[in-house]
């Protein structure tokens, strides 16, 4: 009980999923936001769900993210930098425990040190298209889906 209420109080549970829109939401790569929400859930609460895109993204897309539970991010810059900048924010947030981050692109693997290095457990949301290894093996879990949306693995401590 006491366990429950410290993880509840300081976070311990609470997870910040961010989506690497540009990288991971592609014609080519079959997504589906609920069926990332629902396999990320198993592991704590997601307390904050943001999609990163730029300001190039069709009013539809943005739409059907906002549809699925997702905040959108949109920026006229590198979306990389911006949603990089917001997870490292929250890897400093005491009431975050968990960072996931989904995207197949190495540019987040400080993220996922400097995340670690505060005590946050790492979750990789990716599919199985060009993911590097380097962040693959970095984090404490991975959710890896197939080309059909599909988990086809996963990666636990």
């Amino acid at each position: 009980m006491v366990g429950r209420f410290m993880d509840c109080l300081f976070g311990n549970n609470n997870i910040a999923l961010f989506v690497d829109g540009p990288n991971v939401l592609r014609k080519t790569i079959h997504m589906n936001l609920l069926e990332v929400k629902k396999e990320v859930a198993k592991y704590g609460h997601i307390s904050i769900a943001r999609v990163y895109i730029n300001q190039h993204a069709p009013d539809k897309l943005i739409e059907a993210i906002k549809n699925q539970g997702f905040d959108v991010i949109t920026t006229t810059g590198d979306v990389d930098v911006t949603m990089a900048v917001e997870a490292m924010e929250q890897t400093l947030n005491f009431r975050i425990g968990k960072i996931a981050l989904m995207t197949r692109d190495m540019d987040f693997l400080p993220v996922v040190v400097k995340a670690r290095e505060h005590n946050k457990e790492t979750i990789l949301v990716a599919t199985n298209i060009a993911l590097g290894a380097a962040i693959r093996n970095s984090v404490n879990r991975l959710i890896l889906f197939g080309n059909d949306g599909k988990v086809i693995h996963t990666k636990n401590p």
